[in-house]
């Protein structure tokens, strides 16, 4: 009887074990889905809630965040959808402000000038939706490095009036292996239609011209698309870049080492005739087509500069105060005035180490010298054509000397 009862109080034990466990479980699941109704009604008002608090306005900041490798140009903005920008900051990680101008319409903006390389940028944006709540965005990013960006250097000025042989030529701060990428980021064009092609002399240097001298008084334009253009491997372009120049009157001077004379021509007719001193016997002047690339009032001439060293200093010179000096090559060819020889000379006899000499007075001053009219009738770009010279052509990338190369050969140094 006790055994039974005892029995039975365990059974009955185990029974309301059993139930609180089971409750004890299927309570939970009920919890769940029972109070599932009320618990998704309470998180709807939260949600609700949350969303009246929470702007619509969508910004966007471009470089992404964290971007190691931004160009320089026309890459850093923001842009807001679904509402308007009422704050933007810029600045660099050391704290100097970058400039910058929200659009008319208050859905953009942009820095007013080009970024640095090389530099960490920070930017922060505040904008607002048509209810007047806020979002905010920031965001951090890292422009290009100058180890892995390349830039063009390139003559003529932008602006300037040059003549007719003045190429386009560019030289660029590293090696190009990629150079048809590089070549159609490189446009150039003229208002006399001229077919332009591109001419590359090494992996750096890249020169365009037309098959004829340029036409007098026409506009030419060069644009530098080559923001992110791989120019090498890891190695990126950052120049966007347009630039127009004037071509001016046609001249073209002509000098003959032979008759030690020297005619100038505007539009095919001889303006003047002037006696020149070329090189003499034992230093010949190039021959070949050559185009005025610098001009300077005077200057100094040290021959040591140019390899004129000997032991017995027959070849030395070094002359300051050299009046009318106009650069018709890297390797020292000038035309310029020459105040030191005698008159007779010019006209009769060559003499120089490889210039051509007109007759000056020292001081650049007096109008009334061969020297003084020639410089001031000279402007960059103009083509100097020395003959008879007696020494060899001038080489092509000696100067802005391509016109040496005949059309087929100019082509055939084209990457595209």
């Amino acid at each position: 009887m006790t055994n039974s009862k005892r029995r039975k109080g365990l059974t009955v034990a185990s029974a309301l074990l059993g139930g609180v466990l089971v409750l004890s479980a299927c309570s939970g699941g009920d919890d769940n889905a029972s109070g599932s109704d009320g618990g998704d009604s309470s998180q709807s008002k939260v949600d609700e809630a949350a969303a009246k608090k929470t702007s619509a306005a969508q910004i966007k900041i471009t470089p992404k965040d964290g971007t190691d490798n931004a160009s320089i140009n026309n890459s850093a903005a923001v842009t807001v959808s679904k509402g308007t920008l009422t704050e933007v900051a810029m600045t660099t990680a050391e704290g100097a402000a970058v400039e910058g101008e929200i659009s008319a319409d208050k859905t953009s903006w942009k820095p007013s000038a080009q970024l640095e390389r090389s530099t960490t940028y920070k930017v922060t944006v505040t904008a607002k939706d048509a209810k007047g709540l806020e979002a905010h965005e920031n965001a951090s990013f890292t422009t290009v490095s100058p180890k892995n960006s390349f830039l063009g250097y390139f003559t003529p000025e932008d602006g300037s009036t040059v003549g007719v042989g003045m190429p386009v030529s560019i030289n660029f701060d590293k090696s190009i292996t990629n150079k048809a990428a590089v070549q159609k980021g490189v446009t150039v064009t003229s208002t006399s239609g001229q077919e332009v092609v591109c001419h590359w002399f090494n992996d750096t240097r890249m020169d365009c011209r037309p098959d004829e001298y340029w036409k007098g008084g026409s506009t030419v334009t060069l644009k530098m698309a080559l923001d992110g253009v791989e120019g090498a491997d890891g190695v990126y372009g950052v120049q966007e870049k347009t630039v127009t120049f004037k071509i001016g009157r046609n001249q073209i001077s002509y000098v003959d080492a032979k008759t030690k004379q020297m005619k100038v021509t505007q539009d095919g007719k001889t303006i003047k005739t002037i006696p020149i001193s070329a090189g003499s016997p034992e230093n010949k002047t190039y021959q070949g087509i050559m185009v005025m690339s610098e001009k300077f009032k005077e200057t100094r001439m040290n021959g040591a500069t140019v390899g004129f060293t000997d032991d017995d200093g027959k070849g030395e010179y070094d002359i300051k105060n050299v009046p009318h000096a106009i650069r018709l090559s890297t390797s020292g060819t000038f035309i310029h005035g020459n105040y030191w020889g005698a008159k007779s000379i010019f006209g009769s006899v060559n003499t120089s180490h490889g210039c051509v000499g007109l007759s000056d007075t020292e001081g650049a001053n007096d109008k009334g010298t061969a020297g003084y009219w020639f410089y001031n009738n000279s402007i960059v770009g103009d083509v100097v054509v020395v003959q008879n010279t007696g020494d060899k052509t001038i080489a092509p990338d000696n100067g802005l000397n391509g016109w040496n190369m005949d059309w087929a050969q100019w082509k055939a140094g084209s990457a595209v």
